[in-house]
C-alpha cells in the first residue's frame, strides 16, 4: 500500500508540473503561422516570401522532435528572399492537431500536406523534408507525382530498417503506459536531458548558438506532441515497409543528401541504395557532416534546392 501511495504521489506531481510546464512552453513558443483545418484537423503553416511567377513554392519539412521552426532556421528565411515557401508542422507537430494512431503513418500525413496545398491554391511544389519529414515527402511524391515539382531528401530514413531506440519509443507509445508516462513524467524527466539529445543528433558538429530556444524545440514535451513522435518512431519500420518496391517508379527530379558521419541515418543503408534505386536520383554525400546537415552544411543544401528551383523554372520556358 505504501508503494502504491508513492507512486501516486509521483505522479501526481508529475502532473501538475508537466501541466505548468506545458502551459510555459506554449507561451514561450506561440505559433507565428496561421491554421488550416482540413478533414476537421487543424495544421499550423506559415508561409514566407513571394511567389516566383517562373518557378513553383518550395515546401520545407521538419524531421522527428521538431517544428517547422527547425527547417525556418537555416533554409525558409535563406530561401524566402527568391521563392514563396511554406513551412508546416506536421501532424500532432508543433501547433499541429492529429487524430488517432494512424496519423503516424508518413502517407497519411502526405495526404494531409496535399490538402493543405489545395487550401492555399499550390497545385506542384519542390517538396524538401529532413529525416524522418523525408519519409513523408518521399510518400508524398509516390502518391502525388503530379503534385511534385521536384523532391529534396536530407539525412531521411527510407527504408524499414529499425533503429537502434525503436523499442524506446514503442514503449513511450503503448496504449495506456504510454499516455500516463507522457502526461505526468516525459516533462520533468525529459527537460534535463535536452540539451544532450540536441547534441547527439548534431553529432560530430555542434548545434547552432541559441538553437534550443530558436527552434522552439521543448514543444516536443507536451504530452500530446510527445505521444506524437513516439508513434511516429515507432511505427516508421512498418510504415515504411511498402516504400521501396515503388522506389524505381519515382519520376521527379530527386536529390537525396546525406552527411558521411550521419549516426542516426546511416547514409549507406538509405541514401546510397536509394539513389541507386530511383532513376532521376542525384547522390550527394557530404564528408564529415551528420544528420543535421541542413544546418552543418546549409550553403550547399540552399544551392541544390535552388539548383532544382531554377531546372524547374527553365522547363517552362
Amino acid at each position: 500500500m505504501h508503494t502504491l501511495i508513492v507512486i501516486a504521489v509521483v505522479l501526481a506531481l508529475g502532473a501538475l508540473i508537466t501541466a505548468i510546464g506545458s502551459w510555459l512552453i506554449g507561451r514561450a513558443h506561440p505559433p507565428r503561422g496561421r491554421f488550416i483545418k482540413v478533414r476537421h484537423i487543424r495544421q499550423h503553416v506559415v508561409e514566407l516570401g513571394t511567389a516566383a511567377a517562373d518557378a513553383p513554392p518550395i515546401v520545407l519539412i521538419h524531421g522527428a522532435g521538431c517544428n517547422l521552426e527547425d527547417m525556418r532556421l537555416d533554409l525558409g528565411e535563406q530561401l524566402a528572399a527568391r521563392h514563396r515557401v511554406i513551412l508546416i508542422d506536421r501532424p500532432g507537430m508543433g501547433w499541429s492537431k492529429r487524430k488517432g494512431r494512424d496519423g503516424s503513418a508518413p502517407q497519411l500525413q502526405a495526404a494531409i500536406l496535399r490538402d493543405v496545398l489545395d487550401r492555399l491554391g499550390v497545385e506542384r511544389a519542390v517538396i524538401v523534408g529532413h529525416s524522418w519529414g523525408g519519409a513523408l515527402a518521399t510518400s508524398f511524391a509516390l502518391d502525388y507525382p503530379d503534385r511534385t515539382a521536384a523532391l529534396i531528401l536530407l539525412a531521411s530514413p527510407l527504408y524499414p530498417l529499425a533503429h537502434p531506440t525503436t523499442s524506446l519509443y514503442a514503449l513511450f507509445a503503448m496504449p495506456i503506459l504510454g499516455w500516463i508516462y507522457a502526461r505526468t513524467l516525459a516533462l520533468p524527466v525529459g527537460l534535463p536531458f535536452v540539451g544532450l539529445a540536441l547534441g547527439s543528433a548534431f553529432l560530430p558538429q555542434l548545434p547552432p548558438r541559441d538553437y534550443l530556444k530558436r527552434s522552439a524545440a521543448l514543444l516536443l514535451l507536451r504530452p500530446s506532441t510527445f505521444l506524437a513522435n513516439a508513434r511516429d518512431m515507432a511505427d516508421l519500420k512498418r510504415n515504411l515497409e511498402p516504400q521501396p518496391a515503388r522506389y524505381r517508379g519515382l519520376s521527379v527530379p530527386t536529390v537525396v543528401m546525406s552527411g558521411s558521419s550521419d549516426f542516426v541515418v546511416a547514409p549507406q543503408l538509405h541514401a546510397v541504395p536509394f539513389a541507386a534505386a530511383v532513376p532521376r536520383a542525384k547522390l550527394v554525400i557530404l564528408p564529415g557532416i551528420g544528420h543535421m546537415l541542413h544546418h552543418a552544411a546549409a550553403e550547399r543544401v540552399l544551392a541544390e534546392i535552388e539548383g532544382l528551383a531554377a531546372m524547374m523554372a527553365a522547363s517552362k520556358d
